[in-house]
């Protein structure tokens, strides 16, 4: 799989730009700030429909632009090119074209182009919340087969809904305040009728969280057993010692149960053992649930235990070996995805070689001299392998929102820079 056209129009800071890409290593060079990362995150998007920047689509759109963006990008997977077009409008919804054609929803586009992106932001699946990592996990499972996009979008959606139900009926087991004084019911309800009115439409939403949730947690330990052979070997590859990197999933379920121990452990317990569990879990918070009106139970409250041999990563990591993790989960994901859909994501490098030392340089370059398209950012030559800028590789002059690829001569200058 490979980009051999991508173009935008109003996206960041670009009026409109066009780039020509081939198999192979493409690197984009250019002063901090000239909009290389714009174009990759514009690549980025169309792989997976969000910004690994932002939240929102607002930022997306070019200051000054007339209300959206458009990124346009041709993909070539097994000799068969396909056209995917989006339309950026924040506040409203999104549009999207398949080969011209439109398409009924915006997801339908997703696993025409899979990416797989590092950036310096990925230092946060280290250090940050445990919200990153989940992303981590939950992209991958999207770009393994889309159709976890809906379950994801149907699993956000219930746990809103139900967080509002909590918020909206807490006042009915709160102790009345003398401010607020007691709960407000409608005319001629009694507060235990109140009460079962709104535990018998909690238990729907219950039930929701628990069936999409169960699937979803299935999901993603499935995705982690198979990620761990790939991550450790990625990170003796990448550090070049023999420190193990593990990845240990951490549920919000109840501890000391069967099912929580396994996953602890390592394993994976069925669809159906994991929805009773959840089911379970709740239960056991309802009372928390209540007093603080939030959902408390579910894989919106989970997280991925990083180590590096017996200490956990965060908080005990040095920043180079925090890079090398960050960089090596991302590696790990790559593999998975070759191994699962029999070709190569599309792998974005974003300003990543300026942040190793030489050998992990040379060393990453080799891990990804085989993949079928790299595309690399930097700000100077010097930052870039030289077994990546050599023959083969083609070099763009980013600056001020324009793209211009280099001449083989310039290139070949380039790589033989000391």
């Amino acid at each position: 799989m490979h980009l051999t056209h991508l173009e935008v129009s109003d996206f960041r800071s670009y009026p409109g730009a066009e780039v020509d890409l081939e198999p192979g290593v493409s690197v984009l060079l250019g002063r901090n700030g000239q909009g290389k990362t714009n174009l990759v995150e514009a690549a980025g998007y169309v792989a997976t429909l969000s910004s690994h920047r932002v939240a929102q689509d607002a930022p997306l759109v070019r200051f000054g632009a007339q209300g959206s963006a458009i990124v346009r990008a041709s993909v070539v997977r097994d000799g068969r090119e396909s056209l995917v077009e989006l339309e950026i409008v924040p506040g409203r919804a999104n549009k999207a074209r398949l080969n011209r054609s439109p398409v009924a929803r915006q997801r339908d586009v997703l696993g025409t182009l899979r990416t797989v992106l590092f950036a310096p932001e990925d230092l946060a699946l280290v250090k940050g919340d445990p919200g990153e990592r989940r992303r981590l996990l939950d992209d991958l499972l999207v770009a393994r087969q889309p159709r976890w996009s809906a379950v994801r979008a149907d699993y956000d959606k219930t746990v809103r809904q139900r967080g509002a139900l909590l918020k909206q009926a807490g006042h009915l087991w709160r102790a009345p305040t003398r401010r607020s004084g007691g709960p407000r019911l409608s005319p001629g309800e009694t507060l235990e009728e109140a009460r079962a009115g709104a535990l018998t439409t909690l238990a729907v939403y219950d039930d929701q969280l628990a069936q999409i949730g169960g699937a979803l947690l299935y999901a993603r330990l499935r995705l982690l057993r198979d990620l761990r052979p790939y991550l450790a070997q990625a990170y003796r590859t990448l550090s070049d010692s023999e420190t193990s990197a593990e990845a240990t999933y951490r549920s919000s379920l109840e501890e000391g149960t069967p099912v929580s121990a396994a996953i602890a452990a390592g394993e994976v317990p069925s669809q159906e053992d994991l929805t009773a569990a959840i089911l379970a879990s709740i239960e056991q918070v309802r009372g928390q649930e209540q007093e603080r009106g939030v959902c408390l139970v579910g894989p919106h409250r989970d997280d991925v235990l990083l180590t590096l041999g017996e200490l956990p990563a965060k908080g005990y990591a040095s920043h180079g070996e925090s890079w090398s993790l960050a960089l090596s989960l991302r590696l790990a994901g790559f593999h998975l995805l070759r191994h699962d859909l029999g070709t190569d994501p599309v792998l974005v490098l974003d300003d990543v070689f300026a942040e190793l030392d030489s050998g992990r340089r040379e060393r990453l370059a080799g891990l990804v001299a085989d993949c079928e398209q790299v595309l690399v950012t930097a700000a100077v030559p010097e930052d870039v392998p030289e077994q990546l800028l050599g023959p083969g590789g083609r070099v763009f002059d980013v600056s001020l929102g324009s793209v211009t690829a280099r001449v083989p001569e310039a290139v070949d200058q380039a790589a033989a820079q000391p």
